[in-house]
């Protein structure tokens, strides 16, 4: 199908008879394979020669190498096995996890999941109403026929649980093409859910004292020195569960100017990132225009403004597919299928980890089979960066696995897998306050190879803690202070 930009003066009518027309044909609703089932695959190591057509089943605890990928093509979604030399390599070992293993969560998430899944609605427009906590729209509830299927599942996606806080150090790996050297820099980042929280029903569900918005994210680099203290703060507000268009209240602490500024890009749709390749101290004296003394008809023009300007515009890099507004899409639902991802890697942090010659590779951790549903979006508007985003989502836990980008022509912009680390298998993870243990994805990685001109990034946040903050730490981040300290 040839995918057509939408341009929301063209009406309601157009957006809701692309819908259903997107709906046509999608695959129907199927029930979960049976925990502990893998699949079937053909070639696996140390099976007889020619008996390379027979079928086997895969099993947990199995270890491949890179030559037995071919095995796996049909688990991978095929825009990963159409650029599997970026995230597979030679010498990897891949460690087969559990089949369908279903995760458990909190209590409190699936007892609101139970007393408000379904109360939940979406309009025309996909705009979401009469959302308090939980999953949205129970899965097994949502007709994969329906015009909004969907719309339903990227609500979901939006909304899974996330823990209270991901709060935890990260660096971001820069990739060139061809020419440049590999770049790394670091910090710390943090990202409070203040609103639909399912552990807080006494309060409204949201966390008292906080700024009127869904969620407030931010950080702070620290090396290297040239980007050193380039630190920002994103707020998104409750508006955009109806105005996709309402912009997030962002401001970036630009060390070259010592103040901060609101940020150059008025509208993201994920998680903001500053340009932190353009924040190096050019600060300092300025040069004199016009009058060489600066006395009238003269002035000091700062070399370092356009860089500070620069600097507060949004990179799409680094928490890539944290954060989504799904009515900013029109979305088709594509069906269902099973499919390996690492959802639960079993990597530590770990410097010196080889990822391969691209820099890309994670195809030596653990990776699960998975059942996935497929979903692909058109963007309301055609100014952005893409013009198509294709998400594989993780029918159980609503864990987006990998996603993947096009222009209009339909070439690719990236291609990104996503890995996660499930707190409640790590021994010693700070328990949730009411004493169970906090059953979270910690996202841990994101790795992203850019079609366009053969460079990539990765993120990697292997300390990641989700569990609620302390009271010093939510009064730091959900106030302006936390720009206003500078330094």
């Amino acid at each position: 199908m040839r995918w057509v930009r939408v341009h929301r003066r063209r009406g309601g009518r157009l957006l809701r008879g692309l819908l259903a027309l997107l709906a046509c044909g999608a695959a129907s609703a199927a029930e979960l394979p049976p925990e502990d089932q893998c699949p079937l695959v053909t070639g696996l190591p140390g099976q007889p020669a020619g008996e390379d057509a027979a079928a086997r089943r895969l099993r947990s605890g199995m270890l491949l190498a890179y030559e037995d990928v071919l095995v796996l093509r049909s688990l991978l979604p095929d825009e990963i096995w159409q650029h599997r030399e970026q995230f597979f390599h030679d010498g990897m070992r891949m460690l087969i996890g559990p089949c369908h293993r279903r995760y458990p969560t909190l209590s409190f998430y699936r007892e609101a999941t139970e007393r408000f899944g379904g109360v939940a609605k979406l309009d025309d427009e996909g705009n979401l109403s009469g959302y308090v906590a939980g999953t949205p729209f129970p899965p097994n509830d949502i007709d994969p026929r329906a015009p909004d299927a969907g719309a339903r599942w990227a609500w979901n996606v939006e909304h899974r649980f996330r823990g209270a806080a991901h709060e935890g150090p990260f660096r971001v790996v820069d990739l060139p093409s061809t020419k440049g050297s590999i770049q790394t820099f670091s910090g710390d980042f943090f990202f409070i859910q203040t609103r639909h929280r399912a552990d807080l029903p006494e309060s409204g569900y949201a966390v008292p004292d906080t700024p009127d918005a869904l969620w407030i994210a931010g950080g702070r680099f620290k090396e290297p020195f040239r980007a050193r203290h380039l630190a920002w703060r994103q707020e998104r507000p409750e508006e955009i569960s109806s105005r996709y268009e309402e912009p997030d209240d962002t401001f970036v602490y630009i060390p070259t100017a010592r103040k901060s500024r609101r940020s150059a890009t008025a509208w993201v749709d994920g998680m903001f990132m500053p340009r932190y390749r353009v924040s190096g101290d050019q600060a300092g004296a300025g040069l004199f225009v016009g009058n060489p003394m600066g006395g009238a008809g003269g002035g000091e023009l700062n070399p370092g403004s356009a860089a500070s300007n620069q600097a507060s515009e949004h990179i799409r890099r680094g928490f890539v597919g944290m954060a989504l507004r799904p009515n900013a899409y029109v979305w088709r639902y594509e069906g269902e299928r099973e499919i390996l991802a690492p959802l639960n890697g079993a990597h530590k942090d770990e410097p010196n980890r080889n990822f391969g010659p691209s820099g890309l590779s994670v195809g030596a951790d653990r990776w699960d089979v998975r059942y996935a549903v497929v979903l692909q979006g058109i963007a309301r508007e055609s100014n952005g960066p893409f013009q198509t985003l294709k998400l594989y989502v993780d029918y159980q836990t609503q864990q987006p696995l990998f996603l993947v980008t096009r222009r209009s022509r339909g070439t690719y912009v990236d291609v990104g897998v996503l890995v996660y680390r499930f707190s409640g298998d790590i021994p010693g993870y700070p328990l949730w306050p009411n004493g169970e243990k906090a059953m979270v994805f910690d996202p841990v990685l994101a790795s992203f190879y850019s079609a366009q001109d053969g460079s990539g990034w990765r993120r990697e946040s292997y300390r990641m803690i989700s569990t609620p903050l302390s009271a010093s730490k939510l009064r730091r981040y959900t106030t302006s202070s936390y720009l206003a300290a500078g330094r």
